[in-house]
């Protein structure tokens, strides 16, 4: 996964004028430095070690509560947060578990419904869900995930996308070889060429796409999806994202 940088200020915005050193170390050193090398460490492994430490000083805190949030945004479930408080409970202590689950809670309140359903569709499959596709969250309609499955030989990796996520029409340039293959993991989603039909993925379905064609996928309107996909190696490849799906166009597909 390629390093994303990490953007920090509340150093600055806290301490800037009374502490100028120390807000420049949190702000460029601790986040623009250690926290963004996720390519050695991922950012959602970097929240489980902070957390773990944070409550085994017992600093439950606004800190805590921060770090809490951004476990959140780095793709730690509801269900999956319950567990990593109760396992720490056992080495740090039951108090510290216990102030802890009174932030949590919070943290995780709004999306319980979505962060279960989330944990069990992880259950279904043998591969991981993974981070949230910040980088490319501009291209996609809902909330997807990315977990890189081999960098090596063939580019492949696992893409999870919530009910009635999809991306945008996009198209796979290549001047010669190139484009995608995706398999279906779990769940049921779509796949649709232009011009075409709309092409009904399962687990197990394979999925061609040639270089050089307009088309989109993504979940259904009720349930969780995930496929693999491959990319074909090709000369002077590249990707051209297009117009997203409406909803006119989606809402028809049942």
């Amino acid at each position: 996964m390629a390093q994303q940088k990490i953007v920090q200020t509340a150093g600055r915005d806290q301490l800037g004028d009374f502490a100028p050193e120390f807000a420049r170390l949190n702000d460029d050193v601790l986040f623009g430095e250690v926290w963004s090398r996720n390519d050695l460490l991922s950012l959602r492994d970097r929240s489980l070690v902070t957390i773990t430490s944070l409550i085994s000083q017992g600093i439950t805190d606004s800190s805590l509560t921060y770090h809490l949030q951004s476990a959140k945004v780095n793709g730690i479930t509801r269900t999956e947060i319950a567990e990593i408080l109760t396992h720490i409970g056992f080495y740090a202590g039951w108090p510290k578990a216990w102030a802890a689950f009174r932030l949590a809670k919070d943290v995780w309140a709004d999306d319980t419904a979505g962060e279960d359903a989330k944990a069990a569709f992880q259950r279904q499959m043998i591969f991981p869900i993974g981070e949230p596709n910040t980088a490319y969250a501009k291209y996609f309609i809902g909330n997807s995930y990315l977990a890189p499955v081999s960098g090596e030989q063939v580019k492949i990796s696992n893409v999870t996308f919530e009910p009635r996520c999809r991306n945008n029409w996009h198209i796979h340039r290549a001047t010669k070889g190139g484009g995608q293959m995706l398999i279906g993991v779990a769940g049921r989603g779509w796949y649709q060429e232009e011009g075409k039909p709309a092409q009904e993925i399962l687990p197990g379905t394979v999925i061609h796409i040639p270089a050089n064609v307009k088309h989109w996928h993504g979940a259904s309107t009720d349930g969780w999806f995930a496929h693999l996909a491959f990319e074909i190696p090709g000369e002077n490849a590249s990707n051209e994202w297009l117009e997203p799906v409406t909803d006119g166009e989606y809402n028809k597909l049942k």
